[in-house]
């Protein structure tokens, strides 16, 4: 199994057993969540910014408008990138001993903004199609104006802390006191299609969104 390697940084300092530095374990948490949140430091002040992800290989993906002023000063600096699921409330006998079912994933790189207009129009296009596979063909073609008020900016993964917790209450000890444990799951999936209002409204929906929404996956 290929790991990332540990710093002082990256290393899992409690709870080791839900812990992980692999490859396989980081690329999984990110391809799952819909959503990342990137956290850098501008001009001496730290600041987060939520937004939609994707993965290629070890390289992760943000996009956002040409005019934000986070993008356009992150280029070549250094980041942190977050993505969290929640997948229940652990109940146990104490309060001491809730908990919550959980993956998480906490990446760390080097931003870098892309400059060439070939290369945003793909990371787009890969964007489009890692989600909605197929989608991007069926589109309206990008304009030259849309192409050039989109910032791309990527990131190669050089260290990265995974943690997951996938268990009952962890207060066996405690199973004679008389109160409700256990847990409560918690799921988060794509509901049923709402067309958009217009002539073309009675469209049907393509079968690879019908795939989608039936797997139960967020992507």
């Amino acid at each position: 199994m290929t790991e990332f390697p540990v710093t002082e940084r990256s290393r899992i300092r409690r709870m080791h057993e839900r812990g992980s530095h692999a490859h396989s374990a980081a690329h999984a948490v990110l391809d799952a969540a819909p959503m990342c949140h990137v956290g850098y430091v501008i001009d001496g002040e730290p600041y987060v910014t939520p937004t939609i992800h994707w993965r290629d290989g070890n390289r992760v993906y943000w996009h956002g408008s040409s005019a934000s002023r986070f993008l356009r000063k992150v280029n070549g600096q250094r980041a942190c990138l977050t993505v969290s699921l929640m997948d229940g409330y652990v109940l146990a006998r104490s309060a001491f001993n809730h908990s919550a079912n959980y993956r998480s994933a906490m990446v760390f790189g080097r931003a870098h903004a892309l400059t060439d207009p070939a290369e945003i129009a793909a990371a787009l296009r890969h964007m489009v199609d890692d989600l909605f596979p197929g989608r991007w063909e069926t589109l309206r073609p990008m304009s030259a104006q849309e192409l050039k008020a989109s910032t791309v900016i990527w990131m190669d993964i050089e260290e990265a802390s995974v943690k997951e917790r996938a268990a009952p209450p962890g207060d066996a000890d405690e199973a004679d006191f008389p109160v409700w444990a256990g847990v409560l799951p918690m799921v988060t999936t794509l509901a049923g299609a709402e067309p958009a209002p217009g002539p073309h409204a009675g469209l049907p929906l393509p079968e690879a969104l019908d795939r989608l929404i039936a797997s139960g996956q967020l992507r």
